[in-house]
């Protein structure tokens, strides 16, 4: 009876001791949440994802006026929550929830906005918005630091507009906007924003790309990977030395230009990966070394084109541009491999704007080398050929049904260069191919289209130079006969010989 009561003190006094302590844990986390700042992106869920993925290009002017002098951190800071509070507008627009507008707007700048808002849901309007470019102008300063006005001239925004989730619009269009920011608990916030009618600009200077483009028709060229590291050239496997080799070979076969492709998610998305961009650098330089061009493909492996991931894209190839405008070997930019592959799954008029997006942006970066899209078949490739400085298109089918594909396009395009950028034939003879292909059936199709071509004075791509060991699964999935066939494109074979069809493009080894 006596050791059953003091077991019964012990637990009460243990019991005692635990609740107390919970109670002191409890109040030390208060006193520690009270004497911090609060987080803000605790507080607003997208304040992450606005440093993620909405990266407009942003050009301030500083130069003249008025108030107290601009301080280098505080500019930083007004851009910052300025762009946050885009971002959050075009949020607020896509869902009609007005959730965080309070962080990046004042109570009266939000009255406006939920005001649309009430409206759209009403009609069941969405909005898909986003800005690429701001060019904001410093026009006021307050004495106290807590108030900035600007003017943000000409400002590049797209949007589509759903009711009752169809299209109603899509649409391009600048506006100027003359905007209020006041500082409050910390932060900017806009306090007033009108928009206005466009700032006229001088006119900037055209592309100088006419001899870039001439230099087209001169193409006898070859898509090019590493034989051990296809679809992974500029990874951990990098070999300038194999590279090197590989374009001396391809010199000896007669051809002139490589077209190299660079992966948007192994590249770094928009923040490029230093290791890859100085791999792409030097293969260009070994290009040049052995007297090759290079068509440089953008954004394999990429498929979203989703709106509000437009500006991630921009500043992605924006690096790569600029880095590479001035290299020597530089021959042409193609946006994308194949995108009318994707309009199935993304949409035709998606794909087809974020495309066009990127081609204007490109112009801006650099305006001596030409740019064109790499299309699956001649037909798709009358898209956009507006746009494009030649225009690009691969093709895999019979040699006698070439003519006439070849011709519907240059009706259609009729003043644009042309380029056939790909095109081959696999040698795989195995079971998936029901052991009917060969070495020779690869050499009389390639004989056939080198014969055509030369017709038709087309300048040419061929895929590829190697056979390879293996195809990764997001090229052309898991099925065996897709992966069987793919390995056998090559003109040498994996052991390093070379296949009958070698001896079509000029010398032999």
């Amino acid at each position: 009876m006596k050791v059953n009561r003091s077991l019964y003190r012990i637990l009460l006094i243990l019991s005692f001791l635990a609740v107390n302590g919970l109670i002191l844990f409890g109040i030390g986390a208060v006193w520690s949440y009270l004497n911090t700042g609060a987080d803000r992106s605790a507080m607003l869920h997208v304040s992450k994802e606005l440093s993620t993925d909405y990266l407009p290009k942003v050009k301030w002017d500083t130069s003249s006026y008025e108030g107290r002098p601009m301080e280098t951190q505080t500019l930083k800071e007004i851009e910052r929550d300025y762009l946050k509070a885009w971002r959050v507008r075009n949020l607020v627009l896509e869902t009609n929830n007005p959730y965080g507008i309070a962080d990046y707007y004042t109570d009266s700048a939000r009255i406006k906005l939920v005001q649309i808002l009430d409206l759209n849901k009403a009609n069941g309007t969405t909005l898909q918005t986003t800005t690429v470019r701001h060019q904001p102008k410093l026009e006021f300063y307050s004495a106290d630091g807590k108030m900035v006005v600007l003017t943000d001239t000409n400002v590049e925004r797209y949007e589509k507009i759903y009711v009752e989730d169809k299209v109603l619009l899509d649409q391009k269009n600048t506006a100027s906007y003359q905007v209020m920011l006041l500082l409050e608990d910390g932060f900017w916030r806009i306090r007033h924003m009108v928009e206005q009618a466009s700032i006229e600009e001088n006119a900037t200077s055209s592309l100088n790309t006419i001899s870039s483009v001439s230099s087209i028709s001169e193409i006898r060229g070859i898509n090019y990977y590493p034989q051990q590291t296809p679809w992974r050239m500029f990874g951990e496997r990098f070999n300038e030395s194999i590279i090197d080799t590989d374009f001396s070979r391809i010199r000896k076969l007669n051809l002139n230009t490589i077209r190299i492709f660079v992966p948007y998610t192994d590249f770094g998305k928009a923040t490029i990966r230093k290791d890859r961009l100085e791999r792409l650098k030097r293969t260009l330089d070994l290009a040049e070394k052995n007297g090759l061009k290079v068509m440089v493909t953008l954004f394999d492996f990429y498929g979203d084109y989703a709106i509000h991931n437009w500006t991630l894209t921009h500043r992605h190839a924006e690096q790569i541009v600029k880095a590479l405008k001035g290299h020597e070997a530089l021959l042409a930019w193609d946006i994308k491999n194949e995108p009318d592959l994707d309009f199935e799954t993304r949409g035709e008029e998606r794909v087809k704007a974020w495309l066009a997006q990127m081609i204007s942006e490109i112009k801006t970066w650099d305006t001596e080398h030409p740019v064109t899209i790499g299309w699956s078949n001649p037909l798709a490739a009358e898209h956009l050929s507006e746009m494009v400085d030649f225009v690009s298109f691969h093709y895999y089918l019979e040699p006698a049904d070439f003519s006439e594909a070849f011709a519907q396009l240059k009706n259609s395009v009729p003043n644009k260069p042309i380029l056939l950028q790909e095109y081959g034939y696999s040698s795989y003879d195995g079971l998936w191919n029901l052991y009917l292909g060969s070495e020779k059936d690869q050499a009389t199709y390639l004989t056939q289209m080198q014969e055509t071509l030369k017709e038709h004075d087309l300048p040419f791509m061929l895929w590829t130079l190697y056979d390879f060991e293996t195809i990764p699964k997001a090229v052309v999935g898991n099925l065996p006969w897709r992966k069987g066939k793919q390995r056998h494109f090559g003109i040498i074979d994996k052991e390093g010989r070379p296949k009958t069809a070698h001896s079509v493009f000029g010398l032999t080894d």
